[in-house]
Protein backbone atom coordinates (compact mmCIF):
# COMPACT_ATOMS: atom_id res chain seq x y z
CA UNK A 1 0.00 0.00 0.00
CA UNK A 2 1.17 3.89 -0.42
CA UNK A 3 2.07 4.78 3.12
CA UNK A 4 1.33 8.36 2.32
CA UNK A 5 -2.10 7.55 0.85
CA UNK A 6 -2.75 5.12 3.96
CA UNK A 7 -1.75 8.24 6.24
CA UNK A 8 -3.86 10.65 4.47
CA UNK A 9 -6.56 8.48 5.02
CA UNK A 10 -6.24 7.59 8.67
CA UNK A 11 -5.67 11.54 9.57
CA UNK A 12 -9.20 12.28 7.92
CA UNK A 13 -10.85 9.28 9.23
CA UNK A 14 -9.47 10.29 12.59
CA UNK A 15 -10.24 13.90 12.12
CA UNK A 16 -13.98 12.36 11.15
CA UNK A 17 -14.42 10.34 14.50
CA UNK A 18 -13.39 13.18 17.10
CA UNK A 19 -15.81 15.26 15.28
CA UNK A 20 -18.17 12.53 16.09
CA UNK A 21 -17.18 11.87 19.25
CA UNK A 22 -17.46 16.43 20.00
CA UNK A 23 -20.85 15.95 18.37
CA UNK A 24 -22.00 13.77 20.85
CA UNK A 25 -21.06 16.12 24.21
CA UNK A 26 -23.87 17.89 23.13
CA UNK A 27 -26.54 18.12 26.07
CA UNK A 28 -29.33 16.00 24.23
CA UNK A 29 -27.18 13.72 22.71
CA UNK A 30 -25.75 12.93 26.61
CA UNK A 31 -29.66 12.80 27.09
CA UNK A 32 -30.22 10.02 24.71
CA UNK A 33 -27.41 8.17 25.44
CA UNK A 34 -28.22 8.23 29.23
CA UNK A 35 -32.03 6.93 28.47
CA UNK A 36 -30.01 4.25 26.19
CA UNK A 37 -28.07 2.91 28.98
CA UNK A 38 -31.19 2.80 30.94
CA UNK A 39 -33.43 1.39 28.65
CA UNK A 40 -30.33 -1.43 27.86
CA UNK A 41 -30.22 -1.75 32.08
CA UNK A 42 -33.72 -2.49 31.78
CA UNK A 43 -33.96 -4.96 29.01
CA UNK A 44 -30.83 -6.76 30.47
CA UNK A 45 -33.25 -7.30 33.80
CA UNK A 46 -36.13 -7.99 32.21
CA UNK A 47 -34.84 -10.76 29.45
CA UNK A 48 -33.00 -12.46 32.58
CA UNK A 49 -36.92 -12.81 34.22
CA UNK A 50 -38.40 -13.67 30.70
CA UNK A 51 -35.60 -16.25 29.79
CA UNK A 52 -36.32 -18.15 32.74
CA UNK A 53 -39.95 -18.64 32.00
CA UNK A 54 -39.49 -18.89 27.80
CA UNK A 55 -36.87 -21.97 28.82
CA UNK A 56 -39.69 -23.69 30.64
CA UNK A 57 -41.65 -23.34 28.17
CA UNK A 58 -39.39 -24.28 25.13
CA UNK A 59 -38.84 -27.66 27.45
CA UNK A 60 -42.63 -28.37 27.55
CA UNK A 61 -42.82 -28.69 24.19
CA UNK A 62 -42.15 -32.03 21.92
CA UNK A 63 -42.13 -33.36 18.43
CA UNK A 64 -40.42 -29.76 17.16
CA UNK A 65 -38.00 -29.48 14.36
CA UNK A 66 -34.52 -29.17 14.99
CA UNK A 67 -34.81 -25.43 13.27
CA UNK A 68 -37.84 -24.80 15.16
CA UNK A 69 -35.52 -25.46 18.19
CA UNK A 70 -33.27 -23.59 17.18
CA UNK A 71 -35.02 -20.59 16.45
CA UNK A 72 -36.74 -20.91 19.72
CA UNK A 73 -33.35 -21.37 21.42
CA UNK A 74 -31.99 -17.69 19.53
CA UNK A 75 -35.04 -16.13 21.07
CA UNK A 76 -33.97 -17.30 24.28
CA UNK A 77 -30.96 -16.13 24.11
CA UNK A 78 -31.23 -12.85 22.35
CA UNK A 79 -34.63 -12.28 24.49
CA UNK A 80 -32.67 -8.92 26.06
CA UNK A 81 -31.83 -8.13 23.04
CA UNK A 82 -35.68 -7.65 21.89
CA UNK A 83 -36.59 -6.29 24.60
CA UNK A 84 -34.32 -3.02 24.77
CA UNK A 85 -35.10 -2.71 20.59
CA UNK A 86 -38.33 -2.54 21.79
CA UNK A 87 -37.92 0.16 24.72
CA UNK A 88 -35.60 2.24 21.96
CA UNK A 89 -38.32 2.32 19.75
CA UNK A 90 -41.21 3.11 22.21
CA UNK A 91 -38.86 5.98 23.31
CA UNK A 92 -38.04 7.15 20.14
CA UNK A 93 -41.93 7.20 19.20
CA UNK A 94 -42.45 9.20 22.37
CA UNK A 95 -39.82 11.97 22.19
CA UNK A 96 -40.81 12.17 18.58
CA UNK A 97 -44.48 13.76 19.76
CA UNK A 98 -43.06 15.54 23.14
CA UNK A 99 -39.97 16.75 21.09
CA UNK A 100 -37.88 17.76 18.07
CA UNK A 101 -37.06 14.87 15.73
CA UNK A 102 -33.44 16.26 15.86
CA UNK A 103 -33.28 15.20 19.46
CA UNK A 104 -33.95 11.64 18.97
CA UNK A 105 -32.18 10.74 16.13
CA UNK A 106 -29.01 8.60 17.38
CA UNK A 107 -31.85 6.58 19.49
CA UNK A 108 -33.47 5.73 16.21
CA UNK A 109 -29.84 4.70 15.02
CA UNK A 110 -29.30 2.36 17.94
CA UNK A 111 -32.97 1.23 17.72
CA UNK A 112 -32.34 0.45 13.75
CA UNK A 113 -29.18 -1.24 14.81
CA UNK A 114 -30.77 -3.43 17.41
CA UNK A 115 -33.38 -4.47 15.28
CA UNK A 116 -31.62 -5.84 12.51
CA UNK A 117 -29.22 -7.42 14.71
CA UNK A 118 -32.23 -9.50 15.88
CA UNK A 119 -33.17 -10.27 12.49
CA UNK A 120 -29.82 -11.53 11.73
CA UNK A 121 -30.10 -13.45 14.62
CA UNK A 122 -33.08 -15.26 13.43
CA UNK A 123 -31.85 -15.33 10.09
CA UNK A 124 -28.70 -17.33 10.62
CA UNK A 125 -30.54 -20.03 11.90
CA UNK A 126 -30.78 -21.88 8.97
CA UNK A 127 -26.76 -22.54 8.64
CA UNK A 128 -26.23 -25.95 10.60
CA UNK A 129 -22.82 -25.70 11.22
CA UNK A 130 -22.67 -23.85 14.87
CA UNK A 131 -18.79 -22.63 13.68
CA UNK A 132 -20.11 -21.23 10.50
CA UNK A 133 -23.44 -20.01 12.13
CA UNK A 134 -21.51 -17.76 14.39
CA UNK A 135 -18.95 -16.58 12.35
CA UNK A 136 -21.98 -15.75 9.52
CA UNK A 137 -23.99 -14.00 12.20
CA UNK A 138 -20.50 -11.86 14.03
CA UNK A 139 -19.60 -10.81 9.94
CA UNK A 140 -23.41 -9.61 8.86
CA UNK A 141 -24.02 -8.26 13.20
CA UNK A 142 -21.08 -5.82 11.30
CA UNK A 143 -21.65 -4.94 8.13
CA UNK A 144 -25.25 -3.80 8.97
CA UNK A 145 -23.93 -1.93 11.73
CA UNK A 146 -21.79 -0.05 9.13
CA UNK A 147 -24.49 0.25 6.77
CA UNK A 148 -26.64 1.98 9.31
CA UNK A 149 -24.26 4.69 10.48
CA UNK A 150 -23.53 5.18 7.14
CA UNK A 151 -19.70 4.24 7.16
CA UNK A 152 -19.60 2.00 4.31
CA UNK A 153 -17.43 4.36 1.98
CA UNK A 154 -14.82 5.04 4.34
CA UNK A 155 -14.69 1.30 5.37
CA UNK A 156 -14.21 0.33 1.77
CA UNK A 157 -11.79 2.93 1.31
CA UNK A 158 -9.62 2.05 4.73
CA UNK A 159 -9.68 -1.57 3.59
CA UNK A 160 -8.76 -1.44 0.01
CA UNK A 161 -5.45 0.93 0.70
CA UNK A 162 -4.37 -2.95 2.38
CA UNK A 163 -3.23 -4.22 -0.84
CA UNK A 164 -0.23 -6.16 -2.09
CA UNK A 165 0.82 -6.43 -5.49
CA UNK A 166 2.64 -8.61 -8.49
CA UNK A 167 2.93 -7.17 -11.57
CA UNK A 168 -0.49 -5.83 -13.00
CA UNK A 169 -2.15 -8.39 -10.33
CA UNK A 170 -3.21 -6.07 -7.22
CA UNK A 171 -4.89 -7.50 -4.26
CA UNK A 172 -6.20 -5.75 -1.39
CA UNK A 173 -8.40 -6.71 1.54
CA UNK A 174 -11.34 -5.65 0.42
CA UNK A 175 -11.15 -7.48 -3.30
CA UNK A 176 -10.24 -10.54 -0.43
CA UNK A 177 -13.27 -9.60 1.68
CA UNK A 178 -15.55 -9.68 -1.62
CA UNK A 179 -14.37 -12.91 -2.91
CA UNK A 180 -15.11 -14.29 0.63
CA UNK A 181 -18.29 -13.27 0.36
CA UNK A 182 -19.26 -14.19 -3.22
CA UNK A 183 -17.68 -17.73 -3.12
CA UNK A 184 -19.72 -18.56 0.47
CA UNK A 185 -23.02 -17.34 -1.20
CA UNK A 186 -22.44 -19.44 -4.39
CA UNK A 187 -21.35 -22.48 -2.35
CA UNK A 188 -24.79 -22.06 0.10
CA UNK A 189 -26.33 -21.86 -3.20
CA UNK A 190 -24.37 -24.88 -4.94
CA UNK A 191 -24.95 -26.60 -1.68
CA UNK A 192 -28.86 -26.01 -1.65
CA UNK A 193 -29.10 -27.31 -5.54
CA UNK A 194 -27.20 -30.08 -4.94
CA UNK A 195 -29.23 -31.12 -1.85
CA UNK A 196 -32.32 -30.83 -3.89
CA UNK A 197 -31.35 -32.53 -6.92
CA UNK A 198 -29.53 -35.27 -4.78
CA UNK A 199 -32.85 -36.28 -3.81
CA UNK A 200 -34.78 -35.93 -6.79
CA UNK A 201 -31.93 -38.22 -8.26
CA UNK A 202 -32.12 -40.40 -5.24
CA UNK A 203 -35.82 -40.91 -5.19
CA UNK A 204 -35.92 -42.00 -9.34
CA UNK A 205 -36.34 -46.00 -9.74
CA UNK A 206 -35.47 -45.74 -13.27
CA UNK A 207 -31.92 -45.17 -12.58
CA UNK A 208 -29.75 -47.78 -10.83
CA UNK A 209 -28.22 -47.02 -7.06
CA UNK A 210 -25.00 -47.40 -8.74
CA UNK A 211 -25.43 -44.09 -11.50
CA UNK A 212 -27.26 -42.44 -8.85
CA UNK A 213 -24.46 -42.20 -6.16
CA UNK A 214 -22.28 -41.26 -9.92
CA UNK A 215 -24.28 -38.74 -10.67
CA UNK A 216 -24.99 -36.95 -7.44
CA UNK A 217 -21.11 -36.81 -6.73
CA UNK A 218 -20.58 -35.45 -10.56
CA UNK A 219 -23.53 -33.04 -9.86
CA UNK A 220 -21.62 -32.14 -6.63
CA UNK A 221 -17.96 -31.68 -8.24
CA UNK A 222 -19.09 -29.55 -10.78
CA UNK A 223 -21.21 -27.09 -8.77
CA UNK A 224 -18.75 -26.51 -6.21
CA UNK A 225 -15.83 -26.08 -8.55
CA UNK A 226 -18.05 -23.62 -10.38
CA UNK A 227 -18.40 -21.74 -7.08
CA UNK A 228 -14.55 -21.87 -6.66
CA UNK A 229 -13.81 -20.39 -9.77
CA UNK A 230 -16.09 -17.83 -9.78
CA UNK A 231 -15.06 -16.76 -6.21
CA UNK A 232 -11.57 -16.71 -7.78
CA UNK A 233 -12.65 -14.38 -10.89
CA UNK A 234 -14.43 -11.95 -8.46
CA UNK A 235 -10.66 -11.49 -6.95
CA UNK A 236 -9.44 -10.61 -10.32
CA UNK A 237 -7.16 -13.75 -10.34
CA UNK A 238 -5.82 -14.60 -13.52
CA UNK A 239 -7.44 -18.30 -13.92
CA UNK A 240 -4.89 -19.06 -16.68
CA UNK A 241 -1.72 -18.78 -14.24
CA UNK A 242 -3.96 -21.72 -12.54
CA UNK A 243 -1.66 -24.53 -15.33
CA UNK A 244 1.24 -23.55 -13.86
CA UNK A 245 -0.49 -24.81 -10.36
CA UNK A 246 -2.27 -27.75 -12.10
CA UNK A 247 1.37 -29.50 -12.88
CA UNK A 248 2.82 -29.00 -10.29
CA UNK A 249 -0.31 -30.59 -8.15
CA UNK A 250 -0.63 -33.06 -11.20
CA UNK A 251 3.60 -34.11 -10.15
CA UNK A 252 2.57 -34.20 -6.52
CA UNK A 253 -0.52 -36.81 -6.96
CA UNK A 254 1.63 -39.07 -8.90
CA UNK A 255 4.34 -39.13 -6.35
CA UNK A 256 2.78 -38.85 -2.72
CA UNK A 257 -0.63 -39.40 -3.51
CA UNK A 258 -0.55 -42.68 -5.38
CA UNK A 259 -3.17 -44.36 -3.12
CA UNK A 260 -5.80 -41.39 -2.82
CA UNK A 261 -6.06 -41.29 -6.46
CA UNK A 262 -6.14 -44.85 -6.66
CA UNK A 263 -9.28 -45.13 -4.35
CA UNK A 264 -10.53 -42.10 -6.80
CA UNK A 265 -10.55 -44.01 -9.87
CA UNK A 266 -11.03 -47.02 -8.70
CA UNK A 267 -14.80 -45.65 -7.11
CA UNK A 268 -15.49 -44.00 -10.38
CA UNK A 269 -15.06 -47.52 -12.02
CA UNK A 270 -17.37 -49.14 -9.29
CA UNK A 271 -19.87 -46.31 -9.89
CA UNK A 272 -19.80 -47.20 -13.94
CA UNK A 273 -19.17 -50.65 -14.04
CA UNK A 274 -22.37 -51.52 -11.37
CA UNK A 275 -20.48 -54.43 -9.82
CA UNK A 276 -20.58 -53.14 -6.11
CA UNK A 277 -23.92 -50.73 -5.29
CA UNK A 278 -25.43 -49.39 -1.86
CA UNK A 279 -27.65 -52.00 -0.76
CA UNK A 280 -25.52 -54.87 -2.25
CA UNK A 281 -24.33 -57.62 0.66
CA UNK A 282 -20.45 -58.41 0.53
CA UNK A 283 -18.17 -60.61 1.67
CA UNK A 284 -14.87 -59.05 1.75
CA UNK A 285 -11.77 -61.86 4.08
CA UNK A 286 -13.61 -61.72 7.13
CA UNK A 287 -15.95 -58.92 7.07
CA UNK A 288 -19.67 -59.59 6.02
CA UNK A 289 -22.26 -56.69 5.97
CA UNK A 290 -23.78 -54.73 3.53
CA UNK A 291 -23.00 -51.93 1.57
CA UNK A 292 -24.14 -48.25 3.06
CA UNK A 293 -22.51 -46.18 1.16
CA UNK A 294 -20.06 -45.73 -1.79
CA UNK A 295 -17.35 -42.54 -0.78
CA UNK A 296 -14.94 -40.97 -3.17
CA UNK A 297 -12.14 -43.24 -1.49
CA UNK A 298 -14.03 -45.63 0.47
CA UNK A 299 -17.05 -47.89 0.94
CA UNK A 300 -18.61 -48.40 4.04
CA UNK A 301 -19.67 -51.47 5.37
CA UNK A 302 -22.23 -52.03 8.10
CA UNK A 303 -21.81 -55.51 10.17
CA UNK A 304 -24.49 -57.48 11.50
CA UNK A 305 -23.40 -56.66 14.86
CA UNK A 306 -23.70 -52.53 14.16
CA UNK A 307 -19.82 -52.03 13.45
CA UNK A 308 -19.24 -50.07 10.24
CA UNK A 309 -15.73 -50.72 8.22
CA UNK A 310 -14.44 -47.99 5.81
CA UNK A 311 -13.14 -50.00 3.32
CA UNK A 312 -10.82 -48.48 0.42
CA UNK A 313 -12.44 -48.52 -3.05
CA UNK A 314 -8.82 -50.25 -4.44
CA UNK A 315 -9.62 -53.13 -2.29
CA UNK A 316 -12.47 -53.58 -4.49
CA UNK A 317 -11.54 -53.68 -7.00
CA UNK A 318 -8.22 -55.89 -6.98
CA UNK A 319 -9.47 -57.91 -3.87
CA UNK A 320 -11.44 -60.91 -4.12
CA UNK A 321 -15.17 -59.54 -3.10
CA UNK A 322 -17.98 -62.25 -2.77
CA UNK A 323 -21.49 -60.07 -3.79
CA UNK A 324 -24.30 -62.07 -2.30
CA UNK A 325 -26.76 -60.18 -4.65
CA UNK A 326 -24.72 -58.65 -7.54
CA UNK A 327 -26.88 -60.28 -10.11
CA UNK A 328 -30.10 -61.16 -7.96
CA UNK A 329 -31.26 -61.60 -4.60
CA UNK A 330 -31.49 -65.34 -4.41
CA UNK A 331 -29.17 -66.78 -1.83
CA UNK A 332 -28.17 -70.47 -1.12
CA UNK A 333 -27.25 -71.71 2.00
CA UNK A 334 -25.76 -75.05 2.54
CA UNK A 335 -25.60 -76.79 6.66
CA UNK A 336 -24.46 -80.39 7.30
CA UNK A 337 -25.49 -82.61 9.92
CA UNK A 338 -25.74 -86.45 10.41
CA UNK A 339 -27.76 -89.18 11.81
CA UNK A 340 -27.50 -93.35 13.39
CA UNK A 341 -27.22 -95.85 10.73
CA UNK A 342 -30.08 -97.26 12.38
CA UNK A 343 -32.28 -94.47 11.09
CA UNK A 344 -33.98 -94.89 7.48
CA UNK A 345 -32.16 -92.44 5.16
CA UNK A 346 -35.58 -92.13 3.18
CA UNK A 347 -37.51 -90.08 5.75
CA UNK A 348 -34.42 -88.79 7.43
CA UNK A 349 -34.61 -86.20 3.92
CA UNK A 350 -38.06 -86.09 4.02
CA UNK A 351 -38.11 -84.43 7.71
CA UNK A 352 -34.65 -82.56 6.80
CA UNK A 353 -36.45 -80.83 3.98
CA UNK A 354 -40.32 -80.52 5.71
CA UNK A 355 -38.08 -78.77 8.53
CA UNK A 356 -36.22 -76.44 6.20
CA UNK A 357 -39.45 -75.14 4.82
CA UNK A 358 -40.87 -74.41 7.96
CA UNK A 359 -38.80 -71.77 8.78
CA UNK A 360 -40.16 -68.39 8.13
CA UNK A 361 -36.89 -66.99 5.80
CA UNK A 362 -36.81 -70.00 3.43
CA UNK A 363 -37.65 -70.10 0.25
CA UNK A 364 -40.97 -72.05 -1.25
CA UNK A 365 -40.42 -70.97 -4.58
CA UNK A 366 -36.87 -72.95 -4.54
CA UNK A 367 -37.75 -75.81 -3.00
CA UNK A 368 -35.06 -76.96 -0.01
CA UNK A 369 -33.30 -80.13 -0.91
CA UNK A 370 -30.99 -82.80 1.23
CA UNK A 371 -28.76 -85.45 0.04
CA UNK A 372 -26.49 -87.93 1.43
CA UNK A 373 -23.15 -86.94 1.09
CA UNK A 374 -21.15 -89.64 2.70
CA UNK A 375 -20.99 -92.55 5.74
CA UNK A 376 -19.23 -91.51 8.57
CA UNK A 377 -17.51 -92.88 10.87
CA UNK A 378 -20.41 -93.02 13.42
CA UNK A 379 -23.33 -91.67 11.12
CA UNK A 380 -24.34 -90.99 7.85
CA UNK A 381 -23.47 -87.49 6.56
CA UNK A 382 -26.22 -85.62 5.11
CA UNK A 383 -26.19 -81.69 3.56
CA UNK A 384 -29.11 -79.96 3.66
CA UNK A 385 -29.67 -76.75 0.95
CA UNK A 386 -32.15 -74.04 1.10
CA UNK A 387 -32.60 -70.29 -0.56
CA UNK A 388 -33.98 -66.77 1.08
CA UNK A 389 -33.75 -63.36 -0.53
CA UNK A 390 -33.08 -61.01 2.45
CA UNK A 391 -29.41 -61.77 3.41
CA UNK A 392 -28.88 -58.50 4.87
CA UNK A 393 -31.12 -60.24 7.35
CA UNK A 394 -28.15 -62.32 8.49
CA UNK A 395 -27.20 -65.54 7.69
CA UNK A 396 -26.05 -66.78 10.58
CA UNK A 397 -29.65 -66.90 12.75
CA UNK A 398 -31.23 -68.31 9.61
CA UNK A 399 -28.73 -71.38 10.11
CA UNK A 400 -29.47 -71.78 13.44
CA UNK A 401 -33.37 -71.30 12.77
CA UNK A 402 -33.09 -74.26 10.79
CA UNK A 403 -30.76 -76.07 12.56
CA UNK A 404 -33.41 -75.89 15.66
CA UNK A 405 -36.16 -76.78 12.98
CA UNK A 406 -34.06 -80.38 12.35
CA UNK A 407 -33.64 -81.07 16.41
CA UNK A 408 -37.87 -80.68 17.07
CA UNK A 409 -38.40 -82.29 13.75
CA UNK A 410 -35.87 -85.54 14.64
CA UNK A 411 -36.35 -85.61 18.77
CA UNK A 412 -40.38 -85.57 17.42
CA UNK A 413 -39.71 -88.78 15.00
CA UNK A 414 -37.22 -90.75 16.59
CA UNK A 415 -34.16 -89.25 14.83
CA UNK A 416 -30.82 -90.31 16.75
CA UNK A 417 -27.88 -88.01 16.37
CA UNK A 418 -24.68 -90.30 17.16
CA UNK A 419 -21.66 -89.55 19.10
CA UNK A 420 -18.41 -90.35 17.87
CA UNK A 421 -18.27 -94.86 18.39
CA UNK A 422 -15.28 -96.41 19.01
CA UNK A 423 -14.22 -100.02 19.31
CA UNK A 424 -12.56 -101.30 22.78
CA UNK A 425 -11.08 -104.67 22.96
CA UNK A 426 -10.37 -106.00 26.47
CA UNK A 427 -7.68 -108.93 26.40
CA UNK A 428 -7.85 -112.02 28.56
CA UNK A 429 -5.13 -112.20 31.20
CA UNK A 430 -3.12 -115.36 29.29
CA UNK A 431 -2.94 -113.21 25.80
CA UNK A 432 -2.16 -110.22 28.27
CA UNK A 433 0.64 -112.18 29.59
CA UNK A 434 2.12 -113.09 26.45
CA UNK A 435 2.68 -109.98 25.60
CA UNK A 436 6.04 -109.15 25.68
CA UNK A 437 7.30 -106.00 27.75
CA UNK A 438 8.23 -103.05 25.47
Amino acid sequence: MDPVQFSDLLTQTGDEAVGFLTGLLRRWNLYQIGLMLAAFAAARLLGKLASARFRTWVRSKEGWSKLQLRWLLAVEKRMWLVIWALILWGIYLVMQEVTWPSRSYLIRIVAEIASAWVFVSFAVQLVRNPFLRRIVRWSLWIYVTILLLGAQDRTMAVLDTFAVEFGDFRLSLLAILKALVVTALLFSFARIVATQTSSRIKENEDISPSMRVLLVKVLQITLYAAAFFIGLKAVGFDLTGLAVLSGAIGVGLGFGLQKVVSNLVSGVIILLDKSIKPGDVISLGDTFGWINTLGARYASVVTRDGKEYLIPNEDLITGQVVNWSHSNDFVRLDIFFGTSYDNDPHEVRRLAVAAAASVERVLHTHSPVCHIVGFGDSSVDYILRFWITDPTGGLTNIRGNVYLALWDAFKEHGISIPYPQREVRVLDGPALAATPPE
